[in-house]
Order: structure tokens, then sequence, then C-alpha cells
């Protein structure tokens, strides 16, 4: 590696430097950073979120935002520790509009690091090239310079072969799939199971290093019978360096849910053998760091002693000396000893796993142990290598299942069940029979009392989608219990590089629309301290009522029943939250803020969720998010606001998350879609949200379906240049900005091919208080920073300005007062916002006197939980009182954009 010296001076120099740089919280001075990286040369800290003194890491990508103008070439770019540069791969994931970068990309090897990394910029280009990538008729050769793979490109097999010191040590990495034609056996109704195996219809080698190397599969999973179903996609990432490989796997449902059940969904490798039974070992992790270890065939315990450096040699993993050094009687009595081939941990729920084992598929289970929560990593392997497979979030994302097979044979086997065929099969059918609601009318009374929006054949899983994140570690020999409890630890957590949040304020990352704590500050403590508590809060939340399970884990709830002590999991559209009011947004700019590695797992796990499980990627509401309810995709509300990319974005560009990236991709075109799924269908006629009259065009709210449609097209622009969606954009924009009363229109009809909204000639003025709800307001801060356009920018700031205007200001600018509006404490950031822009601290003060009024938000916040013991519930909780995530979402994102904007007309409470 090429060696650069740098001075702890010159580091913490450089880094106060940018620290200072950001702009001082809650000034009314522009978003854009006061000096950029181009003055002062580059130099970027860096920082792994989990701020361990020493991080091991397989590998690690992350994105960096930059200043317009300031990058337009990442071949230069380099990551140093301090003491020697380290080799680094880099790439542009999104432009500005003078072609400089806006996000670039990182990658460095495998290898332990310190929390002391920076960004800079070479003289020239690093030529470093570890990793290598060879094309194959059948696919690909990749070497780490540690493992080296096999990579298939079609048939039923993935990964045909993992090798290390010239050696295989695994084989056949290939997908599996069960389901069974009924939820549960019935009289007469015996069930059947059917297997399924993932066959490869296409590869793509999207990256081929020198650091990195991704490869893409897609396909579906066939029957002997001939059926193929349930599309996958599996991304496989392999670092320089590295002797593991992480795969990401998405599943999309596509079966009828009255008869499609499935029981098993899997990730199966081969492990051959080429030592006796006695130096096989099997290993799982628990989650409370302790290790089940055994060897298939034991030789501890015994009614004669093996010796102590046999029996020690045993337990340790460690190579058994040839038996015929044993004692006599060992030797003798050695056929004799039980080799037990197979193994079962399984995680039915939260709460409990249990683990079995026996000696043949012919033979009874016999019971090993069982415990609370297993952490989803296990070994088959001996003193020779083997692999440590694990599944991350394995008891979060139950009912999850590891199964060893054949130990005892020549190759033997290990599945990471990513749904348990040992569980109660999954069962996606809807809740109820609709309740004689079959006609709008009855619809919308059922809508009144549960808050449901019910329509027949609405409330399908066709088409939602679950991904899930997979390691495989190709090992040189069996690892001790604390290595290996180590990897688990790494693999349910694994270790995230980011520069820091100071130096992301400075770029003005995500129009820097959000907020850094300012200590100094007396007058933020107290909303500090509250932002504090409601993340919390909701952490806690989760652990208590226990919101996880395969379609559930990332997910909270929307709203609380105090009587019964529970959020409403079984009332219409109060159970799942599913988005709604930007809760997402919230979280991920708490992140942004704080920089906590937990709240950025929060946050990962409901982008995750919320991008696949309540959206429908195929059939006939593709790309469309579904609406809070009992099911995720239950309610029959298909609408663009929960799909929109702006709850995706932030990730994407932290991250650089391939499957994250091509989930955007898809709502590209997602608002031709309002032209047959229209989301005010059940409105009185003439409301903008039915279905235009107008040939090629589209009736579109200003709201959250042109906010979801260009924060769309505005990533996919960003991403790639795609000209047709800068057309989209542009011409939306404008004819926004030339309408006579610009946002407060409410909604137009837009030309499908230009983007073009036709100029209302009525004067008419249409407002609702969920427009600027759902990410409305952080797309248009994001376009008025790129484009830089007056004419759009003056027309967003004035519904900034009179949303929660007086109404003598709203009839003297708009020519009537609007009705009375909901939401008001949410939208004080929007005021915030146009104070500035608008340099107003008038407005300022007034966007904190709407934030502390709480209108339709939260009034009295509290710092407390009310302790609620049995009987009176089944198990000890805690109750915030009038906690809502509706009211919490847009009270966070309030706080930290007030701060963010009007910070230094902050008014006391």
């Amino acid at each position: 590696m090429g060696k650069k010296k740098l001075s702890r001076r010159l580091f913490v120099q450089q880094t106060s430097r940018l620290a200072i740089a950001a702009p001082v919280v809650g000034s009314l001075s522009s978003f854009a950073a006061s000096s950029s990286p181009k003055d002062e040369g580059i130099y970027i800290p860096l920082r792994w979120i989990d701020e361990q003194e020493k991080t091991n890491c397989v590998g690690n990508t992350w994105g960096v935002p930059w200043p317009k103008g300031v990058l337009t070439d990442t071949r230069k770019l380099q990551v140093n520790s301090g003491t020697e540069n380290i080799p680094t791969q880099s790439w542009i994931t999104g432009r500005w509009p003078d072609g400089s970068a806006k996000w670039t990309a990182h990658s460095i090897p495998a290898g332990t690091y310190t929390n002391n990394l920076v960004l800079v910029q070479e003289q020239k280009e690093s030529s470093s090239k570890i990793l290598q990538v060879s094309k194959q008729q059948n696919g690909w050769t990749i070497d780490t310079g540690v493992i080296q793979l096999t990579v298939a490109n079609r048939g039923n097999v993935l990964i045909p072969a993992l090798q290390r010191n010239n050696k295989t040590i695994g084989q056949h990495g290939r997908l599996v799939l069960q389901s069974q034609q009924q939820a549960t056996a019935a009289a007469h109704h015996a069930l059947t199971t059917t297997s399924f195996e993932g066959i490869i219809e296409q590869a793509q080698l999207e990256q081929q290093g020198p650091i990195r190397a991704v490869v893409k599969w897609t396909g579906k999973h066939k029957s002997q019978q001939g059926r193929s179903w349930i599309p996958f996609t599996v991304r496989m990432y392999v670092y320089a360096g590295s002797d593991c490989i992480r795969l990401v796997h998405s599943i999309v449902f596509d079966g009828n849910e009255l008869q499609d059940f499935i029981s098993g969904i899997g990730i199966r490798f081969d492990v051959p053998f080429d030592t006796p039974a006695y130096n096989r070992h099997v290993r799982f992790c628990g989650a409370n760091g302790g290790v089940f270890a055994e060897a298939v065939q034991g030789l501890t315990g015994l009614r004669r002693d093996a010796g102590p450096n046999i029996r020690t040699a045993q337990i340790q993993g460690r190579a058994v000396s040839d038996s015929n050094s044993w004692p006599e009687p060992i030797r003798k009595g050695l056929p004799y000893i039980p080799q037990f081939g197979d193994y079962t941990l399984c995680q039915p729920t939260a709460d409990g796993y249990s683990i079995k084992k026996r000696t043949g598929e012919q033979f009874g289970w016999i019971q090993s142990t069982a415990g609370h929560r297993a952490l989803g990593t296990a070994y088959l392997g001996s003193p020779n290598g083997g692999l440590a497979l694990g599944l991350r979030h394995f008891w979060q994302s139950h009912p999850a299942q590891i199964d060893i097979r054949n130990a005892h044979s020549s190759v033997g086997s290990i599945t990471l069940w990513m749904w348990a065929p040992e569980a109660p099969a999954m069962d996606l059918r809807f809740y109820h029979d609709g309740m004689g609601q079959d006609s709008y009318e009855k619809q919308l009374a059922g809508l009144d009392i549960t808050y449901e929006d019910y329509e027949p054949g609405f409330g399908t899983a066709m088409g939602i989608a679950r991904t899930s994140e997979l390691f495989c570690q190709v090992l040189a020999a069996t690892p001790d219990n604390e290595t290996l409890a180590q990897i688990a630890k790494r693999n349910e957590a694994p270790p995230q590089l980011l520069a820091t949040s100071a130096y992301m304020k400075s770029a003005a990352a995500f129009a820097g629309f959000w907020s850094l704590p300012d200590p100094g500050n007396a007058a933020f403590k107290q909303i500090d301290e509250q932002l504090d508590f409601y993340f919390a809060h909701y952490q806690q939340q989760v652990e208590q009522r226990r919101w996880y399970g395969f379609w559930h884990f990332g997910d909270v709830m929307h709203s609380y029943d105090t009587d019964r002590h529970v959020w409403k999991y079984d009332v219409g559209g109060f159970a799942w939250d599913n988005s709604e009011l930007s809760t997402d947004l919230w979280l991920w700019f708490y992140f942004l803020r704080t920089g906590r590695a937990d709240v950025f797992r929060f946050a990962e796990a409901m982008t995750r969720h919320t991008g696949e499980v309540d959206v429908h990627h195929l059939g006939k509401f593709a790309p469309l998010g579904s609406r809070h309810n009992v099911q995720h995709w239950g309610c029959s509300a298909k609408q663009l606001r929960i799909s929109t990319v702006a709850n995706r974005r932030i990730y994407y560009y932290l991250t650089a998350d391939e499957r994250v990236g091509n989930l955007m991709d898809e709502q590209v075109n997602a608002y031709k879609t309002l032209a047959l799924i229209a989301p005010g269908r059940k409105l009185p006629k003439g409301d903008v949200q039915q279905v235009s009259a107008t040939a090629n065009h589209v009736n579109m709210g200003f709201g959250t379906d042109w906010g979801s449609a260009a924060a769309a097209w505005l990533m996919h622009w960003e991403r790639t240049g795609n000209a047709k969606v800068l057309t989209l954009l542009r011409n939306s924009m404008a004819s926004i900005a030339a309408q006579p009363k610009g946002f407060f229109t409410g909604g137009a009809p837009m030309d499908i091919d230009n983007g073009k909204f036709i100029i209302d000639k009525t004067g008419k003025l249409s407002v609702s208080h969920l427009s600027a709800a759902f990410g409305l307001p952080e797309v248009c801060a994001e376009l008025i920073q790129t484009f830089e356009d007056k004419a759009f920018e003056n027309a967003w700031l004035q519904y900034c300005r009179l949303y929660n205007a007086s109404a003598q200001e709203q009839q003297a600018e708009l020519g009537q007062a609007l009705s009375k509006l909901n939401l008001a404490q949410g939208h004080s950031r929007l005021t915030a916002y146009a104070a500035q822009r608008l340099q107003d601290a008038a407005l300022g003060k007034r966007a904190w006197q709407e934030f502390y009024a709480g209108g339709a938000g939260i009034r009295k916040p509290v710092l407390q939980t009310n302790k609620i013991l049995p009987p009176v519930v089944m198990n000890a909780i805690d109750e915030a009182p009038g906690v809502s995530t509706n009211a919490v979402a847009q009270w966070g994102l309030a706080a930290m954009q007030c701060q963010a904007c009007a910070g230094d007309v902050v008014v006391e409470k």
C-alpha cells in the first residue's frame, strides 16, 4: 500500500475546520456550506457508526455527499488511516446539473481499522488491485486473495464452489423453497408439500473490482412438475482480502394466497468432508453470546475416558489424533458411538428456539437444548475448514430455521431457512370477508368506524416482496467459540463506515434540511431530550409489543388504544403504520443529526420493510404502496405516497445499496397508474385525484402524488442522467409554478409524455393537510437546491408562508382565506423553511410559535412513561400518554427542521 504520513495535528485541524464549516444550527443563512473541500483540499473525516476503537470488517461500502462543482473524477480518492493509504474503489452515484458529483460511493477491503479514517485526494490514482475476476463459459471465478469462488450464470446452482487454500470448503450453493396447498391439515384433505429450486434466468456482473465485486442473479423457483413462480433477485458482494461473501436475497410473492402457502424459503450449501466423524463439528450461536458446540461423533462423556488431550482437542474443534494412538477401549468402542449427522435449530417466535439432533432421517430426534433467541449463525466443518452461514435478523424475522444434514456422510449440507419449514405455513389471505362492503357508500361507512379503506380484491398479497441479508464465511479451520460468537455478532450488526454528520451538514446533504445538536443552546435542550425520548420509546415498544416477524420486522404501529393498553393491531387503518406521515424520514433525519448506530439500524430495518412489504412489485397494483392497515397489503388505498422514493433516498445515498436502487427505479413510471387506480375514486366527482377525462393525461395532486413522482424522477435523473425523466421533472415544476394559485391549485391533469400540467383557468383553491406530510417539503428543498429555479421556488415558498398564515394574509394574497387546515405543528417546518430562504426573522418567530402551539400534533410532550403491570395486562408494558406515530413523526421532523432553518430566532415555550 502507498504510504502517506498524516500527523495527528493535521487530522484534528482539518476535522475541526469541517465542523466549523457546517452552518450554525438554526442559522437563517444559506444552506450551502461556508467552505468546501475544493478550497482546502479534499479531507473528509469518516467514522464507524459503532464508534469502536478498532473495527474488523469483511469489506465496507458507504456514500459521501459533495457540494456542487467540487468533484468530477473519483479515481484519485483514497482512504487514509493516518499512517497509510488504504486501497479504495470509488464511483459516482448521483450528479449535480453541472455534471459534478453530488454523491459518491466508496469501498475498502476486509481488514481491521481504527476510527480515524479520512477520505483524501491523492496526486495519482490508486493502482492497487487485489480482487481478481475472470470470465468463464458458465459464469465467473472470483479470487479475493483469501478465497476463490466459482459463480454460475445459468442452472440451479448459484455458487458451484467455495475454495480456500486450494481446497473446496463449500459447494453447490442454491436456493430452495417449498409450499403446500392449504394452510393446515384438514379432515379428508391431507397436506401436500411441493419442493422448488431456484433457476437462474439472468446473471449480471455489476461490479468487478478492484476492491468489490457484485454479482446479481434473477430467476424463479421451479418444481419437478414444471411450475415456475416466486421470482427472486440475489446479489452477492465479495471484497478483496475477505473470506466472507454477503448475499442480499429478495423474493416477490406472485401466487394465489387462497391456495399457495409457502412453508419454507432457504439457501443451501453442501460441505464435503475428508475427515472422520469425530473431527467434524457443528456450531450454533445464541444472541446472548453463547455457542452450542458439538462434534458429529462425540468422544467426551463416555464410560471409558479418551484422555484429556483427545477430549480437549475435540471440544476446541482442533484435529483429534489418529485413532491408532488412542486408548484401546476407545479405539475398539468407536464403531458403537453414535454419529449425529442431522441437527435443526428452529426459532418459531421471537421468544424461543430449540435445538435437536438425530442420527439419520429414518430415526427419531432427541432434544439438545433450548433458549430465548438464536443469532442465526451456524458452522459446519472440520479442522480442515468449514462454512459459517449467518442470517441477519434471524430471531427478529421469525420463523427462521437452520438445518444441518448428513454431517456423518462424505458430503453434509447446511440450510438457512428464512421461513422455517417446522413453523406453520405462510398464510397471506385477507383477514375478513368484507362484511358486506360491496359499494363505495358502505366502504366509506366502514372507513368511518374502523378507519379501514376496504374494497373487494384490493387486499391481496400479490406482488409484495421481502429482502433478507445472509453471510457465508469460508473458514480455514473450525473457529473457537469466542471467534464464532464475534462472527455472529458482526453478521447481526455489520460495521458501517460513513462521513461524519458535521461533514455531511457542511456539504448540505439532503439540502441541509436537518439540524445538528447544539449543546450550547439552552433553548434546544428540551427539544433534544424529547427527540431522544421518542426514539427510545419506539425502540422499547418494538421489544415490548414484539413487532417482529418475517413480514413485520421494521415497521411500527400507527395508533394506541388506551383502554386495552395495546396498539390498535386489529383495528382497520390504525394498525401497521406503513410510512404514514413520514415515519421513515423522521428516523433518517434523526440519524443524520445524531450519527447513532442504533438509530441507523432502526431506520435501515424500516427502509427494508416499507420498500418491500408495503409495496406491490408485481400485479395490477404495481408499483404502488398500501396505506396503513391490519395487514401491510390490506388497504384498498394503493398510493404513490407509500411507495415514494423520498423514504428510500437517504439510505441509498448513505450505503449505495443496489436493491434499494432497483426499488426506486420501479417508481419512475409509477405516476401512470393514476390513470387506472385513482386515489380519489371514492370521493365526489370532480376531485383532482380521480381518473382524468383528458386523453393522455393523469390527474395528479401537487402534494402526495406529484411529490412522490418528483422524488422518483429526481433520484433517477441524478443516478442515470436520463434526459426524458429530467424533462418530466422540469416541465412539471414549471407548470406548477405557472398555475395562478401555484401549489394552492391542489392539482391538475398532467401530460403523461412530457410532464406538463394543464394550467387551471378557474382560480380554484384546493388544499389538503396531507399534501406536505409525505416527503414533499424534503423533495422541494432538494429541487430548489439542485436547479435554482426561481419561479418554482417562489411557488413553493408561497405555500410554505401561507399554509399556517392568518386568514387575513391568505385573503390578501389568494383572494380568499383557506378553510380550517390540519397538522399546523407539522407545517411549522414549512414556515421555518420560508423564513430561511427569505431571510425573514418574523417568519422564523412565527414558525416556533406554530411549533409550540402544537396544532393537530403534540401540545404537551412527555418525557416519561407509565408502567402497566399484570394482571391489568398480560406482560408489563410502558405507555407514553398522548403518543401516536403520526404526531411523533411530524413533531420530530418539525423540531429538527425548525432548528435547521430558524434556530437563531427560537422562541421560548
